[in-house]
């Protein structure tokens, strides 16, 4: 009788293994399929409401998807519930509600595909049977036109769970209500800047179980949402090791998530934060679309409820300790006496009229000791001094001129500005390392907090590096990996 109970235990564990061993085999594969799901008509971050319209039309023809058109922005454009599934357990998914957080709009459409396809029957097959599955892709779509957080009433949609004064939030409420949706996902976009915590990984996806009170109590509601983020964790960590991060939970007693929490249906947030040299988040999204599918899957399938509510609490916390660029030890002049000082460096997005819809302005966010901060980019710069940049003496006549003669020789001799005579009025950034100005005028510099940080770095004697706009340019590959320079007009 003992053996015949642990052979069932054995079977048990190895059935179990197995289990685990199909669903990891299932997302290996589907990392790397991804692109066979792509979405190619959304190639960058940056697309309007336009856009995606086609795709959600394209779908009211096909009967595997009900598509409802649920309500409209303040300036008229729709919003539109894509369902589709069999199922008792209904699972609802928004994203955008700010509208410069797209990375899971493009994840949706990837996933749509993904379920138009022939591939993965017996996958789909069980999520299909198990789930009703509700997306609601751009909820802020005036944002979106815009790019920018908040709505064409100028408030964040997402404080407005209590007085409901914006149609997009009157319309989450409405449809979350009227679904009584088992599981609800909370999809945004989070600063790059925030790093797992006291590592130098970027929190590529972070995580949150919203809480329901002030006291962050934990019911049979939350505990679900957190026992399904501790199985999309331990599937995420196979493709972005170490850069999970935990968003804080407390209370915010105006937002939608938690809200949505307290009114019955299990929540998880999913943040999109920074991935090294991927600008546009393709990775990222390429990650969500993983991620989503597994937590997918796992309520299908149920598998989340075996996960420890443990898991979820030992996901580092997100911390806020990335700089874009972070040079260490530099050597600075002031007032005839040198300091040493850490320079950490950000760029942020000014919007503009060219094909990438901004351009770059860096600015110095801090100085001193950073040794507890990281960089994405980062130089042991104790062995440069600083040395600013100087005016080319002679005015050029047009920015053909410039390109013709090339950047690398004025570079070396420690010129960073040029004068233009015939700056074309819609240039609004230079795609060299060099900043252009219309006229010539006295360059007042200085390294403080906020100021564009644009010097070389000279070591032994010789110039070898050049900070400008917030980019490290290699003075022996000057236009590697490189993104603008200013137009001072």
């Amino acid at each position: 009788m003992k053996n015949h109970v642990r052979n069932l235990l054995l079977l048990c564990i190895c059935i179990g293994t197995f289990q685990v061993l199909q669903a990891q085999d299932f997302y290996n594969k589907l990392y790397d399929t991804y692109n066979s799901y792509k979405e190619e008509s959304i190639k960058t971050r940056r697309f309007t409401h336009d856009q995606i319209i086609p795709l959600i039309t394209a779908l009211k023809n096909k009967p595997f998807f009900e598509v409802n058109r649920v309500g409209t922005s303040i300036k008229g454009k729709s919003l539109n519930l894509i369902s589709f599934g069999q199922g008792s357990t209904d699972v609802f998914l928004w994203s955008q509600m700010h509208g410069d957080e797209s990375t899971a709009t493009m994840a949706i459409f990837d996933i749509i595909n993904f379920f138009q396809s022939d591939d993965f029957k017996d996958e789909k097959k069980e999520m299909l049977s198990n789930l009703r599955i509700h997306f609601l892709p751009m909820l802020n779509p005036d944002g979106a036109e815009l790019f920018t957080r908040r709505n064409a009433l100028g408030i964040d949609v997402n404080r407005d769970a209590l007085r409901l004064q914006s149609p997009e939030g009157k319309t989450l409420k409405r449809v979350r209500d009227s679904l009584e949706a088992d599981f609800g996902f909370n999809l945004h976009d989070q600063s790059t800047y925030y790093n797992a915590n006291r590592t130098p990984k970027p929190a590529t996806i972070s995580y949150l179980a919203p809480a329901f009170n002030y006291e962050k109590d934990i019911n049979d509601v939350r505990k679900r949402a957190i026992k399904l983020i501790g199985y999309m964790n331990n599937i995420l960590q196979q493709y972005a090791p170490g850069q999970v991060g935990r968003y804080n939970d407390d209370f915010e007693p105006r937002a939608f998530g938690d809200n949505i929490q307290k009114w019955g249906t299990s929540t998880v947030l999913i943040e999109s934060g920074g991935y090294p040299n991927d600008p546009e988040k393709q990775e990222i999204r390429k990650l969500n679309f993983v991620t989503i599918l597994s937590a997918i899957y796992a309520i299908a399938n149920k598998e989340y409820e075996k996960v420890p509510q443990e898991v979820y609490f030992k996901i580092p916390e997100n911390d806020r300790k990335l700089f874009d660029l972070k040079l260490t030890g530099v050597q600075y002049e002031l007032l005839e006496k040198i300091y040493t000082v850490d320079l950490g460096i950000n760029t942020h997005e000014v919007s503009a009229h060219n094909p990438n819809g901004y351009f770059d302005r860096g600015g110095i966010a801090d100085m001193g000791d950073l040794s507890t901060y990281y960089g994405y980019r980062e130089l042991d710069a104790s062995a440069y001094h600083v040395v600013p940049a100087k005016i080319y003496p002679k005015a050029m006549h047009s920015v053909g001129e410039l390109m013709e003669n090339g950047v690398k020789w004025l570079l070396k001799d420690g010129y960073a500005y040029v004068v233009i005579k015939n700056i074309p009025a819609d240039m609004n950034a230079s795609s060299v390392p060099v900043h252009i100005l219309a006229e010539e005028k006295p360059i007042q510099f200085s390294l403080h907090v906020g100021a564009n940080p644009t010097f070389f770095l000279q070591k032994d004697g010789k110039l070898q590096y050049l900070v400008i706009n917030g980019f490290l340019v290699d003075l022996e590959q000057p236009e590697k990996g490189f993104g603008n320079a200013l137009i001072y007009k």
